[in-house]
């Protein structure tokens, strides 16, 4: 299946690689977070002290909904996949009901974005009915329609997805951007504007970005801009949470793609730089570090990663349907961390099952059985680099002198 996409999938991230040396040596690469909001509030408490800063209320834990009839021969079952919802939000939380879970979060008054995963469309990318559960959960805990926006960071991609059709109405929907383009340092956003109460908050915001000095093949090293990736205006300045529906997938060149790339690669601009020459893979540092700023700490309050259909090889643009296989789950945490140390072992098992390497050791250099890999050696290991930045836990067993382990709590619905 062709990929629109220069940079990224089978097609957009093949060509691309990066040598062992090359990760070693750019694993110290500088960064510098720019929140001129942070900056106005310097007086309040920082993101990471607020109930809400990532890894959230729960951190370490990671509730798995497995329920065998959300989809069955490629169609999904949206009453299942309500039940499995409501399941999920309830053991996360503790309440005595789904409403009173979705309660714990929100509440009238905010104003929420449902951050969509289209881009392994038609094959695996968030669920519609996922994303219409989601909407009554909200509605449920007194968040007004007026005030909940779905989106993706590509218009075109949502569309493509058709996710756009399934809305209710009264609910807006956008992209930060249009369309990919190879330059992504521009920041202009959504001109023709169909939907309603977004009070023209699409591009991306001047004043709030992250800083990482490696800049995208043929861009000019001396333009600031080509260093900087800015956050998406519906982020800093409509919002005030979000809601992520990362889907289960392994990716070509950060080894699994859930919860920390769908912050860092789908609520900012410039990414492409991240991988975007067979020698410059750096998603390990740019993952993290963007995920690390300040606004996206504090408004990523819940993922709920669609793992109804994974793909275990040629994501994230899920290009054969034999790569990917019906999971029938739903994770649901506040910690996206231990979210994608869960996914990272899920794909790897089935990765085993069907005969091939584990992520981390696979690419070009290393194993690549199936002539497919684009990268020198793919860069899982941003999970617990992302650890280490006080972004959520890593390890399934607390090591010495470390309060905290992942509490994966696995709930079989039959």
């Amino acid at each position: 299946m062709a990929s629109t996409y220069p940079c990224g999938g089978l097609k957009r991230r093949g060509f691309l690689s990066a040598t062992a040396a090359a990760v070693a040596a750019q694993a110290s690469l500088p960064s510098v977070l720019v929140s001129a909001q942070e900056s106005r509030a310097a007086a309040g408490k920082p993101a990471a002290d607020e109930k809400w800063g990532v890894p959230g209320p729960y951190p370490g834990r990671v509730v798995e909904v497995r329920k065998p009839d959300m989809i069955r021969n490629d169609v999904k079952n949206r009453e299942a996949i309500a039940q499995a919802v409501g399941r999920g939000m309830k053991e996360l939380t503790g309440a005595d009901d789904a409403v009173g879970a979705w309660r714990s979060f929100f509440e009238p008054g905010d104003v929420v974005g449902i951050k969509m995963n289209p881009v392994g469309n038609p094959l695996a990318n968030s669920s519609s009915e996922l994303m219409l559960e989601v909407i009554e959960g909200l509605k449920a805990a007194g968040v007004k329609t007026k005030d909940i926006v779905a989106f993706e960071r590509y218009r075109d991609e949502f569309v493509g997805a058709k996710m756009h059709e399934a809305l209710p109405d009264g609910i807006a929907w956008t992209g930060l951007g249009v369309e990919y383009n190879a330059h992504q340092t521009d920041l202009k956003g959504v001109d023709d504007l169909r939907t309603p109460n977004l009070d023209n908050v699409t591009g991306y915001d001047p004043d709030e970005f992250v800083v990482m000095e490696i800049i995208g093949q043929g861009e000019d090293p001396k333009d600031d801009r080509n260093r900087r990736s800015h956050l998406g205006l519906l982020v800093t300045r409509r919002v005030n949470k979000i809601v992520l529906l990362p889907v289960l997938k392994d990716h070509g060149s950060a080894g699994v793609t859930g919860a920390l790339k769908n912050m860092s690669h789908g609520l900012v601009n410039n990414v492409c730089r991240s991988h975007g020459t067979p020698d410059t893979n750096v998603c390990n540092q740019f993952i993290p570090q963007v995920v690390a700023h300040p606004i996206i700490r504090k408004k990523c309050v819940l993922h709920i990663m669609d793992g109804i259909k994974g793909v275990y090889q040629g994501g994230p643009a899920a290009s054969r349907p034999e790569w990917t296989w019906e999971n029938n789950a739903l994770l649901f945490a506040t910690d996206p961390v231990a979210m994608d140390h869960v996914l990272w072992r899920a794909i790897d098992a089935k990765r085993k099952e069907k005969g091939l390497p584990p992520v981390g050791a696979s690419g070009k250099l290393v194993l690549d059985p199936l002539g497919t890999e684009g990268f020198d050696v793919r860069q899982p290991q941003h999970i617990a680099l992302a650890a280490r930045l006080g972004l959520g836990i890593f390890d399934f067993k607390s090591p010495k002198g470390r309060r905290f382990s992942i509490d994966h709590r696995i709930v079989n619905m039959g």
